[in-house]
């Protein structure tokens, strides 16, 4: 079980955040056209796994808004984030938003990615919905980095985490 907080209270998530040096846990995760996909369609490359609560709030907004901005500067690299908004909600997002560059995938099917993710929050107002994260894969899925914001109404460290997905973290 790990810990994360929601406007100064602790908050409980099921399991336990994928370690460093590990394999990152399979998924399949359903996209904007109701289509399903799983983590080894993502192989060959480095890639950012963001969770977020829901895209309908502002610091969710912000993260992935920020996120597609530094995608659209490195196309190299995969960016997934990930809600439990339903597709269509994040399609509209999206839309809306001029977010092009990430790829948006919702745990609208089972919630078993946020619990093989140690993510999916169990109590607190927002249980039943993931923590904010952010989870550096290489391009065999193996873990490079982790951070679970600890207050989820904050951003996370993208520097940190964009620095370890292009290999120039200091070891």
């Amino acid at each position: 079980m790990t810990q994360t907080h929601f406007k100064g209270k602790p908050i409980q998530t099921t399991g336990h955040l994928p370690q460093i040096h590990t394999k990152a846990p399979v998924f399949q995760l359903t996209d904007k056209d109701l289509n399903n996909h799983s983590l080894s369609e993502f192989q060959g490359k480095r890639k950012i796994l963001a969770t977020v609560p829901s895209l309908d709030t502002g610091v969710c907004a912000t993260m992935t808004k920020h996120i597609n901005e530094f995608a659209k500067k490195h196309p190299d690299f995969i960016f997934i984030i990930v809600s439990c908004d339903l597709p269509f909600a994040q399609k509209r997002f999206c839309e809306a938003e001029n977010v092009h560059n990430v790829k948006t995938l919702s745990m609208m099917r089972d919630k078993e990615f946020g619990k093989a993710y140690g993510l999916l929050m169990q109590d607190g107002p927002l249980a039943g919905l993931l923590a904010r994260s952010l989870i550096v894969l290489d391009e065999k899925d193996n873990v490079l980095y982790v951070e679970l914001v600890s207050e989820i109404t904050q951003e996370p460290n993208y520097h940190k985490a964009f620095e370890v997905l292009q290999g120039h973290a200091k070891k």
